[in-house]
């Protein structure tokens, strides 16, 4: 096995320092792998098809269970778990691209297969021992057991450190006893397995809290409450779970004890990319909706694809939906080189997946007028299974958060490492001269993208200049505010927008310089043109945020939202 590269490319970023190599070329399945995954999304096309009714599925709330016998023969419960234990074993690319098909085929069971492989088993994955992943790898992979993930608790969502679980080792030492409540749990209803994560400290005010993460067994005494009822996903199971004394042996600590917080954003990451690609999958089915639906329905004696508007709605959903497939699968091609941290990656490709889908199939219901609208067609329900998208696994407020803080953790240590060797000179000599270097360079010039094809040199100067940007208002604001930016979600916005932005241009820019190369200017236009358009629109929103940073309502917003809360002022008195 190759070793793991300890980069990030969006970390880099922070610093002003492009690193090419990492995008460049632009990443493919190898020759074996595509050719497994093609004869895989053949299946699942074939399957879905003579199988696979979404709209009832949705109106009875349920995945028929001949409908999940026929997913576990497939193989779509095993596709990340190794061969040696009875999985597929697919790199993180072809995983994205089988689950890209199945996000656009039915949302409930591309949930229901994310819970259970992205996030449920993932932890055994990753961190599981060998006699853990003989265990329960093999059951897991042919679907004979399925997973879940169990992390969010009533007063615990966003806020992992808020847990309440416990988990107290026995007197003698030989199992936990595990007690508490998870909420919202994907796939309660039936798991067979679970990773759940507990307190394995005492409720101390102020303590930092030890969290572990365990696989606790159905059979150990795991209680679930009733599905809920939710907007959309219908077909999935959703549940409250219970642990009430529940034991369980502590060989079935996953990871360390007190490190499940590292386990848990591990698998995160991992889900991240997965809801991305499921998103990506249903902004292609939702294309190929409006571009029928622009043809078909007329107006003032003519197709509305002719009219200039809607010609504005397609243009900018297929420039969206081209640079999400090209982060996702730019995201899946780092990870699948072995690049250790992929954490920002992951988390950009799940913030604008889930906000791209939400924006494609609003503008694709408007598009469709009033049918849109009605049950009868496949728009409402698309529309309604797209809106969790931004909630779970992370909502897309937090997570704008953890970019711009997890971003900047680089280049506020290395301001704090400075000002440390400014007061020792000869001790932090080398710090200063790498400090010094990187200055140097910002101020004489900015870091240039030297790989992109001539024909995207536009692009790439925009690219470059705003990275520049990106790294210098980090190094304002980090100077003008230090810890107290922890508070600042205005600003940390900002922040994780620019990034968001940067990540998807520099994934369009490699996609197509790759496309230029093999097919030609000719051949390549249609990437050319869409790369243009996105960038286009990016680097608008780029030069706002950059303007906001100095001049802005902030502290008015946070007024009129404060008195909002106390007076309540809202309806207003129009007498």
């Amino acid at each position: 096995m190759p070793p793991m590269i300890e980069q990030s490319f969006m970390k880099a970023l922070f610093h002003g320092v492009i690193a090419e190599d990492m995008i460049f070329p632009y990443p493919e399945l190898p020759s074996d792998d595509r050719e497994n995954t093609a004869m895989i999304l053949d299946s699942v096309r074939r399957y879905f098809a003579a199988n696979v009714d979404a709209a009832k599925i949705d109106r009875e709330h349920a995945i028929p269970p001949e409908v999940m016998d026929g997913l576990k023969s497939l193989g779509l419960f095993g596709l990340q778990i190794p061969t040696d234990h009875d999985g597929i074993g697919l790199s993180a690319s072809a995983y994205a691209r089988v689950m890209q098909e199945v996000g656009g085929l039915d949302g409930s069971i591309a949930v229901t297969l994310g819970a259970h492989q992205s996030i449920g088993l993932k932890g055994i994955l990753l961190f599981g021992t060998p006699e853990q992943k003989r265990k329960y790898l093999p059951k897991l992979a042919t679907g004979e057991w399925t997973a879940a993930f169990a992390l969010t608790e009533p007063s615990a969502g966003s806020d992992a450190a808020a847990i309440k679980t416990r988990a107290e080792l026995s007197a003698d030492g030989s199992h936990y006893v595990l007690n508490g409540a998870k909420i919202w749990i994907t796939n309660g209803g039936f798991a067979d397995v679970f990773t759940v994560f507990a307190r394995t400290s005492s409720m101390e005010e102020g303590a930092k809290p030890k969290i572990t993460a365990f696989i606790v067994e159905r059979g150990m005494g795991v209680k679930n409450g009733p599905n809920e009822h939710k907007l959309g996903i219908r077909g999935s199971s959703t549940t409250e779970l219970f642990f009430d004394d529940v034991k369980v042996p502590k060989e079935n600590v996953l990871g360390e004890v007190g490190r499940g917080f590292k386990v848990a954003m591990e698998v995160l990451n991992s889900g991240r990319l997965g809801l991305a690609s499921g998103s990506l999958g249903m902004c292609e089915v939702l294309l190929k909706l409006a571009l029928e639906r622009v043809n078909e329905r007329r107006a003032f004696g003519r197709a509305i694809g002719e009219f200039g508007l809607i010609k504005d709605k397609v243009s900018a959903m297929l420039a969206q939906t081209y640079a999400l497939e090209s982060m996702t699968y730019l995201t899946a091609g780092i990870v699948d080189g072995k690049v250790s941290d992929y954490s920002l990656e992951s988390a950009i490709c799940k913030v604008f997946g889930s906000e791209t889908l939400w924006y494609v199939v609003n503008d694709t219901l408007q598009i469709a007028a009033g049918i849109g609208y009605m049950q009868d067609y496949p728009y409402e329900r698309m529309m309604r299974d797209a809106r969790i998208n931004l909630i779970f696994e992370g909502t897309n407020e937090i997570l704008r958060c953890f970019i711009a803080l997890s971003g900047m953790q680089g280049p506020g240590k290395a301001l704090s490492d400075v000002v440390k060797a400014m007061r020792e000179p000869i001790k932090g000599f080398g710090l200063l001269s790498d400090f010094a270097v990187r200055k140097a360079r910002s101020v004489l010039g900015r870091e240039r993208l030297t790989r992109a094809h001539p024909l995207l040199s536009r692009e790439a100067v925009i690219f470059e200049e705003f990275t520049g940007e990106l790294a210098s208002n980090t190094e304002l604001v980090l100077r003008k505010h230090g810890k107290e930016i922890a508070e600042m979600q205005f600003t940390q916005k900002r922040i994780a927008e620019m990034s968001i932005d940067l990540f998807a241009i520099a994934s369009c820019i490699a996609r197509t310089t790759r496309a230029i190369e093999r097919r030609g200017e000719e051949g390549a236009r249609r990437e050319i043109d869409l790369t243009s358009i996105f960038t286009t629109a990016a680097q608008k929103r780029l030069r706002q945020n950059v303007h906001d940073f100095s001049r802005n309502d902030d502290e008015l917003r946070k007024a009129v939202a404060s008195r909002a809360y106390t007076d309540r002022a809202y309806p207003f008195d129009i007498v």
